[in-house]
């Protein structure tokens, strides 16, 4: 261990670490190395412990008594000055004059001088000068020792002790032996209570100075390091991540230390267990809320129609890290409650935490020292949802101070605030969110936000969240995004914009496949055509939700789009004989003159309605499905006569049943007819009464 300098600092003390600054790092393992006294004394050489350094030709050759008699240098026959208190000490020896270094530590290491364990002396001798640039913020010095010495190829010595010292694992070793030391400490001090915490503040704050000259240090050597990934620099980024986490465990714990845990404000919940409940209700509310996902209905996928909390995606992502995170017991062993509480059983299952100091734990203990932002963004969560209320001041201190001591910025801290607002099924905390949502508009918004808002029924609000984003109009990063977006044009009555944007979507990601043919996955991600049935798909079921399929076949559907457009609609009059999705469908046909095509979709139809007739004890809804399809058979029969005869016959062949009417015994119709009557078809359709939409959509329940 080393001293630590207060403001009474002394000339030796400042010429010391002076000298330690100024020093080339190549002469740092020639000032840790023990070296004896060369001098000879009664035919045998003295072997003393040498301490000063001769001036005249900078060898440590001579001990303290071998100075005073002695007129040359041993080695190099120099000679220099007689008065050996002149003589300036090694850097080391300097260090414990200084009180850099303590006493009994050098003790210790003179009996290992003594035995056989030498090599080990010197490490331990480095070690204390690297301790000593670490306590005194001179963490350069020990950086420049990795890159020019141990980086340095042209740095060799045929001192087999010298050249143990310049490996690179002597640093390394260093890092790790320093931060287990800094562990301990710190196990020892998590233990105390608040307030003999409170007084532990200023070792908190120097245990965080050398965490983080130990980081710097680390990324040194990782820099260093070319080539593939070896065991060696696997190890190195496993400690630095240890370090890191420990770091940004500590900062936060002295916030929370300075705050008093928090222990003086009102929390929002009585307890545990009405905590808990009220996070189900809010889980059961989203559930409720959730829109059907049209991928896993595509993929054949046998996902329900379920939502997430954003606190519940924020906890599974960490889940997910910490899946790919090394066990570190130096780091467990910080926990409250020491390796017991350290077994990971995921963090989604954990929330809502005990309290702060085990939200602290376990969200900057486990997982990557890399998620530190979304970790931060997540404690604010946990601090919104213990102690919200509006409004309160108290509690908006307590959140500017946080965001202000770790550098959160605005946007981070509202969006933390709305996300749990979104959470939170009442009207108010929605009001709340949706007032702040402008704030936080940028196109860093996160996507999932519009969708919620859609779930709330608040179009206006998420379509504003996606023109904020650019994701209005710009491509989706997935199908999913696209889909949410789709849907807030539709739900805003923009049903031509929502067309013209999955055209431009689904265009983009084809242009992108095209240039992205060497990629062989199948990832629906990767496939446009998958993206052109999602959107589509999902334009049909909104304009069924929300009785706009008229308008919707009046949109220049390609054919590609067609075919998922007449599948959707298709199926849901299989579902729904009794909906006006198929008669609409026919007419889709008849507006592009393409008779045949209508012609058997009526068919389909009338077997459907035939089904229906037959198992239906609705003599109203009977009676209307009738006269919708006699209705519809007629202007079907009557398009029909615009065909050539041959298509005539072909359609009396392959669809069964005769395609006029069988009081009609004349001719067909000659194919000369005008065909400027057939855009009548299409509109005499939706003036008939009969077929009208219903004020409660098309979805009409057999009685």
């Amino acid at each position: 261990m080393v001293t630590r300098i207060t403001g009474e600092s002394t000339s030796a003390l400042s010429q010391a670490l002076l000298r330690l600054a100024s020093i080339d790092p190549i002469d740092l393992c020639h000032e840790a190395k023990v070296e004896t006294c060369k001098a000879t004394r009664d035919l045998r050489r003295c072997s003393g412990s040498v301490q000063r350094v001769l001036v005249s030709c900078d060898h440590a050759a001579l001990c303290d008594e071998c100075i005073q008699r002695c007129e040359l240098c041993p080695i190099c026959r120099t000679p220099f000055p007689k008065r050996g208190d002149e003589l300036p000490l090694r850097l080391y020896d300097e260090c414990i004059e200084a009180g850099l270094i303590h006493g009994t530590q050098d003790g210790k290491l003179k009996n290992s001088e003594n035995g056989d364990n030498q090599q080990i002396a010197d490490v331990q001798r480095l070690y204390s000068l690297f301790d000593v640039a670490l306590e005194n913020n001179l963490v350069t010095v020990i950086s420049h020792y990795v890159t020019d010495v141990c980086m340095n190829e042209g740095a060799v010595s045929s001192d087999p002790v010298i050249a143990f010292l310049l490996d690179e694992k002597v640093v390394i070793d260093w890092c790790r032996w320093t931060f287990k030391s800094l562990s301990k400490d710190l196990q020892v001090k998590y233990n105390y209570t608040v307030n003999e915490m409170k007084g532990e503040s200023n070792l908190f704050l120097r245990i965080l100075s050398k965490l983080a000259g130990l980081s710097t240090v680390l990324e040194v050597l990782e820099s260093s390091f070319r080539g593939p990934v070896s065991a060696l620099l696997q190890d190195l980024n496993h400690l630095h991540d240890s370090i890191l986490k420990t770091k940004q465990h500590l900062e936060i714990m002295v916030w929370c230390i300075t705050h008093q845990f928090l222990t003086n404000m009102s929390l929002r919940h009585p307890g545990m267990t009405s905590w808990k409940s009220s996070l189900a209700e809010r889980k059961s509310a989203a559930n409720k809320q959730a829109w059907p996902d049209s991928m896993n209905q595509i993929l054949k996928s046998d996902g329900q129609c379920t939502s997430s909390l954003f606190i519940e995606d924020a906890l599974k992502n960490l889940d997910s890290a910490q899946e790919y995170a090394d066990y570190d017991e130096a780091v467990c062993s910080l926990m409250k409650g020491g390796h017991t509480s350290c077994k990971f059983h995921g963090m989604a299952g954990s929330y809502p935490f005990e309290n702060i100091r085990a939200a602290v734990d376990l969200l900057f203990l486990q997982g990557s020292s890399d998620l530190v932002v979304a970790k931060l963004t997540i404690f604010l969560y946990y601090v919104f949802d213990c102690y919200w209320a509006i409004p309160s001041e108290d509690l908006r201190r307590i959140v500017e101070d946080f965001a202000v001591a770790f550098k959160i910025s605005r946007h981070s801290l509202l969006e933390s605030y709305i996300f749990f607002l979104l959470d939170d099924s009442s009207d108010l905390a929605l009001k709340e969110a949706i007032h702040l949502l402008p704030e936080i508009a940028s196109p860093d918004i996160h996507p999932k936000i519009a969708r919620v808002l859609l779930e709330r029924q608040n179009p206006d609000a998420a379509l504003m969240a996606l023109r904020c984003s650019g994701l209005d109009w710009g491509i989706a990063a997935s199908p999913e995004e696209a889909i949410t977006a789709v849907r807030a044009w539709v739900e805003c009555g923009l049903l031509t914009e929502a067309f013209m944007y999955q055209r431009k979507v689904c265009e983009k990601v084809k242009t992108k496949n095209l240039m992205d043919l060497h990629d062989k996955e199948t990832n629906y991600c990767h496939n446009w055509l998958l993206w052109l049935e999602a959107l589509v798909t999902e334009i049909c079921c909104l304009c069924i939700r929300r009785n706009l399929v008229d308008r919707m076949i009046e949109l220049p559907w390609n054919s590609y789009e067609e075919k998922h457009l007449h599948k959707a609609l298709l199926e849901y009059a299989t579902i729904e004989p009794s909906s006006n999705a198929g008669s609409l469908l026919v007419v889709f046909y008849l507006q592009r003159y393409r008779y045949t095509e209508a012609y058997e979709v009526d068919s389909k139809l009338q077997a459907l309605e035939e089904n229906m007739l037959s198992e239906s004890c609705d003599e109203v809804l009977a009676c209307k499905v009738r006269s919708i399809s006699h209705w519809r058979k007629k202007i079907v029969d009557q398009s029909v006569h615009l065909l050539p005869d041959v298509a005539q016959q072909k359609l009396k062949i392959n669809g069964g049943v005769s395609a006029v009417t069988q009081n009609e015994s004349s001719p067909l119709a000659k194919p000369d007819v005008k065909p400027v009557q057939q855009p009548l078809l299409g509109s005499v359709l939706f003036k008939d009464p009969r077929v009208q939409l219903h004020s409660n959509g098309f979805s009409h329940p057999r009685r």
